[in-house]
């Protein structure tokens, strides 16, 4: 069932199939805030957010289009060249989880889209006309899809690498119960200047109060599955979808030692790729790009 409902005062959508909750804000950045399995978070959100900060929020999925992360011009942050050498802002993480989306009504019964088109705004960041597109919808058996859909309307190809920010509820206090497998071809992290540095695979097991985990990339993954080793809770980030778009790196990430939740990030391209070429991609003129993931929730 799905429904308009008002959640911490503010418009929302409500999702719901009897075991499962999700709640997104088409008008905050297309942000899925909350899911729920049986009433236990698996993707959380703060009791007291702060909405006139939404960005800032700790909590649900933002959206990370057209770049995730930091971008670098000559050691300044936040700023971005284009093939003619032209110099813009940018700011972190892009500026999509600032956006008011609006909701297309498709008729499709437990799944919501969203959609952004270019604005004079946006063109001053990103000087491209685009229509993108988050679709969440809850399938049987507690899986949650999500894809982008992005869509070139200008007439030269669009350079974007899109991303995820999972807030998983994760209590600081049992990290070390749940361990995380990622395998990858290799791991990294961004340096001060914007460029990345490469380090060698050493395990594809963690545990989550490994603090090397912390804003680590791991490149070409092949899975991700969370694994509570007491209670058995366990979360399938299912990667490997026909037609999509492959998901170039996994990032993990928590904000402090005592934060009540733990970040796992597909993201298409690394951060500052529109200059290093790393999971950087082009969408031709007129075409839709699809990036899909499917979270399994089913033993949480």
């Amino acid at each position: 069932m799905k429904s308009p409902i008002l959640f911490q005062n503010q418009p929302a959508i409500e999702i719901s199939d009897g075991e499962n909750r999700i709640v997104v804000c088409p008008e905050h950045g297309a942000r899925l805030l909350l899911w729920e399995r049986q009433g236990r978070a698996i993707i959380t959100w703060p009791k007291e957010a702060d909405w006139s900060r939404v960005p800032k929020v700790r909590g649900g999925d933002p959206v990370l289009f057209p770049f995730p992360a930091r971008h670098f011009v000559d050691g300044q942050q936040d700023f971005w060249k284009d093939e003619n050498g032209v110099v813009r802002p940018m700011p972190m993480h892009g500026f999509a989880r600032d956006a008011k989306f609006t909701v297309i009504e498709d008729g499709i019964e437990n799944s919501l889209r969203m959609r952004l088109n270019d604005s004079e705004a946006t063109r001053a960041l990103y000087p491209f006309a685009f229509q993108f597109d988050v679709v969440i919808t809850l399938q049987p058996q507690s899986r949650l899809e999500i894809r982008f859909e992005t869509t070139n309307r200008s007439e030269r190809p669009l350079p974007y690498y899109a991303g995820h920010h999972f807030y998983l509820a994760v209590p600081h206090g049992e990290r070390a119960d749940w361990t995380l497998r990622l395998p990858c071809a290799s791991w990294g992290r961004q340096s001060p200047d914007g460029s990345i540095q490469r380090e060698t695979v050493a395990a594809e097991l963690f545990h989550l109060d490994d603090p090397a985990l912390v804003d680590r990339f791991q490149i070409e993954p092949r899975e991700a599955v969370l694994l509570h080793s007491k209670t058995q809770q366990r979360l399938i980030f299912d990667l490997q979808n026909p037609g999509s778009a492959p998901w170039y790196a996994v990032v993990t990430w928590t904000e402090k030692p005592d934060s009540d939740f733990y970040c796992i990030e597909p993201w298409l391209g690394l951060p500052n790729a529109i200059h290093h070429g790393e999971g950087l991609r082009h969408v031709a003129s007129g075409q839709t790009e699809v990036a899909a993931l499917v979270l399994d929730g089913g033993a949480w």
